[in-house]
């Protein structure tokens, strides 16, 4: 099978401004802003960093942004929420086609853009509250002892 790499949108960031205090948006490296910058990444920073501490970084070899531009909080926010969906497809408890899916409806928006570097504060909080939730239920149900869940069938019959 002929797997076709998917085109990304094009991308403008003319006139971008920050969502947080209105200042233009700079193209830069995140040098001084990420402790080890080893791999050259490069972000879109809020001209008036470090007071507004608002920033996105971008895909590799492009000018493309992740996500939107977030600050501290939205940014831990997103990590959370980030670690805790990836949980849903990494512990097998659906795949990760159905978590993109899962994460869509959540969101109520179309599967291409269901990204978490584009949720604000709310979703964030709902996509943690809604995959703990899952991932607790998914724990209860593996950590019933096979000869309990026999005996309540036969129990049962």
């Amino acid at each position: 099978m002929n797997k076709q790499k998917k085109k990304r949108k094009g991308f403008n960031a003319d006139g971008m401004r920050c969502p947080y205090c209105g200042g233009t948006v700079q193209y830069r490296s995140a040098d001084g802003i990420y402790q080890d910058n080893q791999k050259g990444t490069m972000l879109y920073v809020c001209s008036h960093y470090p007071e507004c501490d608002a920033y996105v970084r971008v895909h590799a070899g492009t000018k493309i942004p992740v996500g939107s531009m977030a600050n501290h909080e939205l940014r831990s926010l997103r990590r959370t929420a980030h670690h805790y969906f990836d949980q849903l497809h990494l512990t097998g408890y659906m795949s990760k086609q159905d978590a993109y899916q899962w994460l869509a409806d959540i969101i109520c928006a179309p599967l291409s853009e269901a990204h978490i570097g584009h949720l604000g504060e709310y979703y964030c909080k709902l996509v943690i509250e809604e995959s703990r939730k899952l991932l607790d239920r998914s724990r209860r149900v593996k950590s019933i002892p096979r000869i309990q869940v026999l005996q309540g069938g036969a129990a049962a019959s």
